[in-house]
């Protein structure tokens, strides 16, 4: 049996971990969990599953969920992430599932590393900003670290037992967005409730306005590079509005291998909390005639400019990814309370970009100060 440790316990992988958590009752047993925003959900998935221990996001929520459960050990904030992340330091038979949202993910991930303990990832910040730290921390630490997004768990399924070597290039596929057949011209008044639409998936808020923007893809090539071990140049993008093919990878002899499956997370998450196995998952039986509708269109940049802010992030390296994960999380908190328009997201992270005088390879310390004041300077323009 695998003990789960499950950051973002609230959130839309989080809750579909649950699902699994609760099909498999004699696989996995629920040990800790985190949840930030929605509090009466927390208390729901707490009542249910019984955790040792829950982290919220402060002192306030810490005491009211204290009062309701006495006998559970609730801890809050960036520390409870922390000690979430390596309860229970001997257990090695165990999982930190890592579904935040955001730059609060790296830091925990970072010390289940450092503890050896084996992560499920579906957190993009956690490689976007502190790739450089995973790759060091490799070298030092024997651990697993398996993807969940839908993307990467299907690159990882299609270049097992492959040699790297001979691959030419891996294919990730994006939706295109709640403005997929939008003109930029149209984009310039979109509302914050259409934003929100995805056309194929339902996600967080976030992700959502990520997916839009196309940012969300950029920080999935700058992913598959430190996932795989491969130049940014071996990663490339389509516009597939079926979301039916999830990515594919070219080889050097001319094969293409693909992915495909109805678009349900539930799948790469149960694959990788039970890899090497397969089990059985409720998603209906995928129907071959589906595929005489597929298309697939070229990426263009210049439509979708934050792919090419994240590409351009993770050439020029160092800390400027940064500065690009930063600047996106404040854009799209302002875009989501009203504060600036759908088009000003670009804006912003272009200007923060252009400004910022780069650190070759940033400590963890470094990353959160730098996070912290390019947040600040930007809120400080929009209050």
């Amino acid at each position: 049996m695998k003990n789960i440790y499950l950051l973002g316990a609230t959130g839309s992988i989080g809750e579909q971990t649950l699902d699994i958590i609760e099909k498999q009752r004699d696989d996995f047993k629920l040990i800790g969990i985190s949840g930030y925003s929605n509090f009466d959900k927390l208390v729901e998935i707490t009542r249910k599953f019984l955790p040792e221990i829950v982290v919220v996001k402060d002192k306030f929520d810490k005491e009211k969920l204290v009062k309701l459960f006495p006998t559970i050990k609730v801890e809050f904030g960036r520390q409870g992430l922390k000690t979430l992340a390596t309860y229970h330091k001997e257990d090695q038979d165990a999982y930190l599932i890592n579904a935040l949202v955001g730059m609060v993910g790296l830091e925990p991930t970072i010390e289940a590393i450092k503890i050896e303990r084996d992560i499920l990832l579906a957190n993009k910040e956690t490689l976007v900003v502190g790739g450089h730290l995973v790759s060091l921390l490799k070298k030092q630490y024997q651990f697993k670290l398996y993807p969940i997004d839908s993307e990467h768990n299907a690159l990882w399924q299609l270049m097992n037992h492959e040699n790297t070597k001979d691959i030419k290039r891996l294919i990730i596929t994006a939706s295109g967005g709640s403005f997929r057949g939008l003109s930029r011209d149209e984009l310039k008044n979109v509302s914050v409730s259409d934003a929100l639409k995805h056309p194929n998936w339902s996600m967080g808020n976030k992700i959502t306005i990520d997916s839009a923007t196309m940012m969300n893809k950029g920080f999935e090539v700058i992913e598959a590079c430190y996932l795989f071990d491969l130049d940014i140049d071996k990663v490339d993008t389509v516009i597939h509005k079926e979301s039916m093919v999830h990515s594919l990878v070219e080889f050097n002899d001319g094969s293409i291998l693909a992915h495909v499956s109805h678009p349900d997370m539930h799948l790469p998450i149960s694959y990788a909390m039970n890899y090497p196995n397969r089990k059985v998952t409720h998603i209906k039986p995928f129907d071959l005639m589906l595929l005489n509708n597929v298309s697939f269109q070229t990426m263009d940049l210049e439509r979708y400019p934050c792919l090419n802010f994240a590409i351009n992030a993770f050439k020029i390296g160092g800390s400027m990814r940064t500065v690009l994960n930063a600047a996106n999380e404040a854009a799209v908190d302002l875009f989501l309370s009203g504060k600036i328009k759908f088009l000003d997201i670009e804006t912003i992270i272009e200007e923060a970009m252009r400004k910022h005088q780069v650190i070759d390879f940033p400590s963890l310390e470094e990353i959160y100060e730098l996070d912290s004041t390019i947040k600040e300077e930007i809120y400080k323009k929009f209050r």
